[in-house]
């Protein structure tokens, strides 16, 4: 587990239309740190992602990255800054290739107005690109393939090396175990574990307890958009009332 808090989520209240989904979330990832957020769908774990990467204006809260107040910043600063998101539905562009989609990317994280604001985090990624390929060997050879015609896994995988263009500090993964094979689980689980040696803090927005007990040091679980559990995942094993809301 790292040290100091690399992202801070505090009293967090966020509505979708009318319907008020977020009630008073409050969650941290510490540095080099691996963290999940738990919950049966409907939870409210992807609203919590969409309003800590500013896609959903929140009504009260904060979010802050190594201590900076981004709450009010649009979402294309927040990845400027140093957050990283692959959402649920992966956001690959299908007209456009593999490349194209990481060069979009790419183009933000070298605009001449990109400053980045933190001192620490994923300073060792130096090539981001050459550790994609690291990462996730198999799009090399899918590069000039376009995203309509990638599976479900794959798509996850570019959208994962997209946010890891912007050499984050912290990366969001929504449901990245969703849907996917036994093996391809395992295969995104040692991915995650490679992109926390690359000194890059992770939350990861997952359904099943038991995947999420493979990849993270905390939980965070969910339900009806609060937050009913911060610990261990052995800790959350042994609470009754937890499995209990997990499992509906």
């Amino acid at each position: 587990m790292g040290g100091g808090e690399v992202l801070e989520v505090t009293h967090l209240i966020t509505n979708r239309g009318r319907a008020r989904i977020l009630r008073d979330v409050s969650l941290a990832v510490r540095e080099n740190e691996v963290v999940c957020l738990v919950g049966r769908n409907g939870a409210g774990k992807t609203t919590t992602m969409d309003s800590i990467m500013g896609l959903l204006p929140v009504r009260a809260g904060a979010v802050r990255l190594r201590g900076q107040e981004l709450t009010k910043l649009p979402a294309h600063q927040r990845a400027q800054r140093g957050i990283g998101y692959a959402p649920e539905d992966t956001g690959v562009f299908p007209d456009l290739t593999v490349n194209e989609n990481l060069r979009i990317a790419q183009w933000l994280g070298s605009h001449q107005n990109f400053t980045r604001r933190n001192s620490g985090g994923a300073q060792g990624v130096s090539d981001p690109a050459a550790s994609i390929d690291d990462l996730f060997p198999e799009l090399r050879a899918l590069r000039s393939r376009q995203g309509l015609y990638l599976s479900g896994g794959e798509k996850k995988m570019v959208a994962i090396a997209r946010a890891m263009m912007l050499r984050p500090s912290v990366l969001l993964l929504d449901e990245a175990f969703e849907g996917l094979a036994p093996a391809v689980v395992t295969r995104f689980a040692e991915a995650v574990a490679r992109i926390k040696g690359l000194g890059i803090s992770l939350l990861i927005a997952e359904s099943n307890i038991m995947t999420a007990s493979r990849v993270a040091e905390r939980l965070y679980v969910m339900d009806r958009g609060e937050i009913l559990f911060e610990g261990t995942p052995s800790d959350a094993f042994a609470n009754q009332e937890v499995m209990r809301t997990i499992r509906g």
